[in-house]
């Protein structure tokens, strides 16, 4: 099977794996996406934990508030670089996060971490966060939440 600038293109984006190694994997799984997908999300996932030690002493503060305005969030989402932090990526990362907090107000990381993605339930919010990783290269990990309701 030949493979196509659209395949590579589209596993790109959803891997963040560089080009060369996504044309390699597909041309080794004959050009099957669905492997290719499990061998470079696999490879991606144990670069994130070489890079688990690395400083993140830069981010920003993200704030969800909903449409009734009787429930909001407050998250705090950390990475290496200013340059990251500024990135849509980690912007959109965390504005899902804060969104997770305010739907699901979990009383700590770990709890957090392991629910289920509002937007996306077969995915983990941790897995949320490993995929942003090894889209950016750098290390992210979450910083305090907050969710405040009226009433409670």
């Amino acid at each position: 099977m030949a493979i196509n600038s659209d395949q590579i293109r589209k596993l790109r984006d959803e891997t963040g794996a560089p080009v060369m190694r996504v044309k390699q994997v597909l041309e080794e799984v004959g050009g099957s996406e669905k492997k290719a997908i499990e061998i470079l999300k696999k490879e991606g996932f144990e670069k994130v934990l070489k890079r688990a030690d690395r400083d993140t002493t830069q981010g920003s503060v993200f704030v969800y508030r909903h449409h009734t305005g009787k429930v909001a969030s407050m998250l705090e989402l950390l990475v290496e670089t200013d340059f990251v932090a500024k990135n849509e990526l980690f912007q959109n990362l965390g504005e899902d996060l804060a969104m997770q907090v305010a739907s699901m107000d979990p009383k700590n990381e770990k709890e957090l971490l392991s629910q289920d993605f509002i937007k996306d339930p077969a995915k983990k919010v941790e897995d949320l966060i490993k995929e942003t990783i090894t889209k950016t290269g750098e290390n992210i990990r979450l910083g305090r939440f907050k969710r405040i309701e009226i009433g409670k």
